[in-house]
């Protein structure tokens, strides 16, 4: 080999491996600034007090749980003589409390914010607007055995006897009549109360007062007249099938993406529902109990107005001679083949 090929082989290599070194040198360059952003040091802590703020948004009429309100500390020239500060404050003392003016998520609690039971207009400020409280009596069998506290959401099961007009067994039905009612008070109680280890302590009570329209209202008034009144229990987690039901029966419209039916899904969960009652009857249960209402007893030799011939006591004519009995479901009609009545 030559020394002017061999020149040139030097100076190729010499040029490669400058260029790998600039090359390393700007991919370095470039992830440098990366883990620098990555190890910047955060914000300084804020130079001031701890206040109370909402956790959520928190509307008008909301009754406050242990999980709504939290401490966090705030500016020092930010700072409002109305705050609550965690000095001197008892965070359970403020469960059970009512929302009067909305407040929103990360808010300051204000002390006129806030509406404590026994206060005047306490029960008038946890109402919704255009809503009515409505208090119905309950036991321990029909009232959840105390495991429904103020803010629960239940709906209502009326269970009652029908008559029908012959002398069968009456049907025994019990029908869900209203639906996510909202619990404002158990007992004349607005709070939860907890124990020593900040458990919520269960007991049963005897009456509970509901938030419903209106027309709700006359609904369950006319029920506590009828039969039983029982509560059951909602869950909180919002369910599809609630709001696959109301767009099926036209009570909402379907919404067009992901955000107007989380929408539509937080206005079903806040909302009473009146949709059509399902019921069972007794016939769903046991197979000896009826499934419709008891029919009219067959009248013997006439139309409507005429005695029965189905029961001798219950109508007081005596037959006399022979008789023919003829049952129809459980309807059974005497009617006389001979002889005087």
């Amino acid at each position: 080999m030559d020394s002017r090929k061999l020149v040139l082989l030097v100076g190729a290599l010499f040029v490669a491996a400058l260029t790998a070194f600039f090359a390393r040198t700007l991919i370095v360059g470039a992830a440098a600034p990366q883990a620098a952003a990555a190890g910047l040091p955060v914000a300084p802590p804020v130079d001031g007090p701890e206040v109370l703020v909402a956790t959520r948004a928190l509307p008008v009429g909301t009754i406050l749980d242990a999980t709504a309100l939290k401490f966090q500390p705030w500016p020092k020239e930010l700072l409002d003589g109305a705050y609550y500060l965690r000095a001197g404050t008892d965070l359970k003392s403020l469960q059970g409390t009512v929302v009067r003016n909305a407040i929103t998520a990360g808010q300051p609690v204000t002390q006129g914010a806030l509406v404590k039971p026994g206060d005047r207009g306490f029960l008038a400020a946890a109402l919704g607007p255009g809503m009515r409280a409505i208090t119905v009596s309950v036991s321990a069998q029909n009232g959840v055995a105390g495991f429904v506290f103020p803010g629960d959401r239940i709906d209502l099961v009326l269970t009652q006897s029908v008559s029908g007009g012959g002398d069968g067994a009456p049907l025994k039905v019990s029908e869900t009549i209203l639906r996510n009612l909202r619990v404002l008070a158990t007992d004349q109680r607005t709070d939860n109360q907890v124990d020593e280890n900040g458990k919520t302590v269960v007991r049963t009570f005897s009456s509970v007062t509901l938030e419903a329209t209106p027309r709700m209202a006359e609904q369950i008034a006319v029920g506590q007249t009828l039969g039983n009144l029982s509560l059951t229990l909602r869950p909180l987690a919002d369910s599809s099938s609630e709001l696959e039901e109301a767009i099926a029966s036209g009570a909402v419209k379907a919404p067009g993406d992901a955000q107007g039916e989380k929408a539509l899904m937080r206005q079903l969960a806040s909302s009473p529902q009146e949709r059509a009652a399902t019921f069972a009857t007794g016939a769903d249960v046991s197979r000896f109990q009826r499934s419709t209402v008891p029919g009219k007893t067959q009248v013997a030799g006439g139309g409507p107005g005429m005695a029965t011939m189905g029961s001798a006591a219950a109508t007081g004519v005596a037959i006399q001679g022979p008789v023919v009995r003829v049952a129809r479901g459980s309807n059974v009609t005497a009617v006389p083949v001979g002889g005087k009545n």
